[in-house]
């Protein structure tokens, strides 16, 4: 198969995270009995009115701010004209002339390389109704219909499927993370389409686009568009063309699969809404929707990091969204993060699945958790004791100094102490100590685990070691 070069674009579709829906006071809900989050305006009843909910001026202004776009001051609702079944009043309401957001970008690493993504533009709609077939029938649920989104659409400029990965990822992070959607592609809160096209050089015209719609997974972005290169270089190669077309993501084919073939542009005939009045956004409301954005994801990655956390704890951190907001409340606190990250990541994490819990449902206060931290840290307590009492600090009020007592942990931190018990260990196993000094790794092995024996437990297995390889070594 000749070289050839893609240009990619990318739509994303993403349910803002709303009480209640864009034109009316229906619950914005997910997952209840079909048609029950309804009235009249969502059916598109006729001589109803649209009323425009404020919230979703705010969330569209703060998804512009963390997409670095230019936020648009004055601006108008405009109707898209088309006839669908899941679309009642035969038109959708939605930003044609005037989006919210414009010029803007999401920056990803690709190979070690910073690149930066551009938005086109960012604009506000309503969504429709979900359809579903069964049989030779489709039934609409309305529940979906008005509820809020924002599309957000980029310039031609990915060059691979692992781009548009890396895109979607970062972009599902940050608005996740400045609470604007809550992401859940397969809930349908986020839904993809990519615009995919090839050419042998860059200074060709751009080939014939093909797009693909509403792929349900980010891993299935990647593998549609680097399927759609395979198909269109096969093409080409074959000295054949194909016309623009819509196709979608077959998962059990894993391949991409002809919907229609778009024979003419479509016509929506927009004009601007005339039941809903201009929106002006003034500085003072931008201003008020920045100071609720919380830290966003690479601004926390850099802090951990720079706190002594590794940078692989640091991702995962991120990735888990509760535990990371739970750590940053104790940001400003002198307590080792390296241990706090650790803890969080290990056992604790361990243990909220176990149980199928979040942090908020534990007991575990700040001021409880840093003095686990600190008593880890200070080897007071081993990794082995938190184990044994971790259940206890998860869900008692008491302190861990009482939740030790209880549990009858004495652990050994008396370097005088240590240094004897280790000394005994060596001289009860002149052989394994001869065998160590010539290089055998296998006795330092050994000697610890006469050392733990010895102690029952009690020592912190990190400071034993420390102590008997200095011991050792003498």
């Amino acid at each position: 198969m000749s070289n050839y070069l893609p240009t990619i674009g990318i739509e994303v579709h993403c349910e803002l995270k709303t009480k209640t829906k864009i034109f009316s006071n229906s619950i914005n809900g997910y997952g209840q009995m079909a048609n029950s989050l309804t009235n009249v305006v969502d059916l598109g009843y006729p001589g109803t009115l649209p009323t425009l909910n404020k919230e979703v001026i705010n969330l569209a202004i703060k998804a512009a701010l963390v997409l670095n776009c230019k936020i648009r001051r004055q601006m108008h609702f405009d109707r898209k004209n088309y006839f669908y079944p899941d679309n009642p009043k035969n038109y959708q309401i939605t930003q044609a002339e005037t989006p919210i957001g414009y010029d803007g970008y999401v920056e990803i690493e690709v190979n070690g390389k910073k690149k930066k993504i551009e938005i086109e533009e960012m604009h506000i709609e309503e969504d429709t109704c979900k359809s579903t077939h069964r049989g030779d029938k489709t039934l609409l649920d309305f529940n979906r219909a008005g509820v809020p989104l924002i599309e957000i659409v980029t310039k031609p400029c990915m060059e691979s499927g692992e781009e548009a990965k890396l895109y979607l990822e970062k972009l599902r992070e940050l608005l996740f993370y400045s609470d604007v959607s809550d992401c859940k592609m397969e809930e349908g809160s986020m839904r993809a389409d990519a615009n995919v096209s090839i050419r042998k050089q860059e200074s060709d015209p751009f080939g014939t686009k093909a797009e693909i719609k509403n792929i349900g997974s980010i891993s299935n972005v990647k593998l549609s568009i680097e399927k759609e290169i395979e198909r269109q270089a096969q093409l080409y190669d074959e000295g054949k063309t194909f016309p623009p077309q819509t196709r979608r993501f077959d998962t059990k084919l894993n391949d991409t699969v002809l919907m229609r073939v778009k024979e003419t542009g479509n016509d929506y005939r927009y004009f601007p809404e005339p039941d809903i009045p201009f929106v002006y956004i003034t500085d003072e409301q931008i201003d008020k929707v920045k100071k609720t954005i919380p830290m966003l994801p690479d601004a926390r990655r850099e802090k951990y990091i720079s706190l002594g956390i590794s940078e692989v704890n640091a991702k995962k951190l991120v990735g888990h969204r509760s535990l990371s907001d739970y750590l940053n409340e104790l940001l400003e606190e002198k307590i080792d993060f390296k241990t706090a990250g650790n803890l969080l990541l290990g056992d604790i994490s361990a243990y909220l699945n176990k149980e199928e819990k979040e942090m908020k449902d534990t007991t575990l206060t700040k001021e409880r958790f840093m003095d686990l931290v600190n008593k880890v840290s200070d080897n007071t307590l081993t990794s082995k004791n938190v184990k044994e009492i971790l259940d206890k600090v998860m869900t008692s009020e008491k302190s861990i100094d009482e939740i030790t007592k209880e549990a009858g942990i004495q652990n050994i931190t008396d370097n005088s102490a240590i240094i004897e018990m280790i000394k005994k260990v060596m001289e009860a196993n002149p052989e394994s100590v001869t065998d160590y000094k010539a290089g055998k790794d296998r006795a330092i092995k050994y000697l610890m685990g006469q050392v733990m024996k010895e102690s029952k437990g009690t020592l912190n297995p990190k400071m034993a070691m420390d102590v008997l390889k200095e011991e050792l070594n003498k």
